[in-house]
């Protein structure tokens, strides 16, 4: 299992912006599909994002697509979630995750699929 680190989060007004990252062990990156998973109080994890090791490819939740970006920086073995537009409802805790074997389609995310975590971090949108 990968440890994964995220940090980038914190309070923001509505209609603000916060970039997320993801550090990646060594070359890790080059071998895992990345995802980005949120979690509001009293609700299911929900996937937001996630880019394939292979072709860089990405996937985007309906309720974020067009607001967020994700993207890979094999040099730093970073990953980013660039969040702009952001609403109250995207409130919560935000976790990457790593699987060697998962690729990122529009069937969306399923976080029993993926095998390593990070601890999260706190993202608040709120004025």
């Amino acid at each position: 299992q990968l440890q994964l680190a995220e940090s980038g989060g914190g309070l923001v007004q509505p209609g603000g912006s916060l970039r997320l990252h993801c550090a990646v062990p060594g070359s890790s990156l080059d071998y895992h599909a990345i995802a980005w998973f949120r979690q509001a109080p009293g609700k299911e994890r929900e996937g937001v994002s996630c880019i394939n090791r292979s072709d860089g490819s990405s996937y985007y939740a309906d309720s974020v697509k067009g607001r967020f970006t994700i993207s890979r920086d094999n040099a730093k073995n970073t990953v980013h979630l660039q969040m702009d537009t952001l609403k109250p409802e995207d409130t919560g805790v935000y976790y990457c995750a790593g699987d060697p074997d998962y690729y990122c389609s529009d069937s969306g995310l399923d976080s029993r699929d993926f095998g390593s975590w990070g601890q999260g971090t706190q993202v608040t949108v709120s004025s």
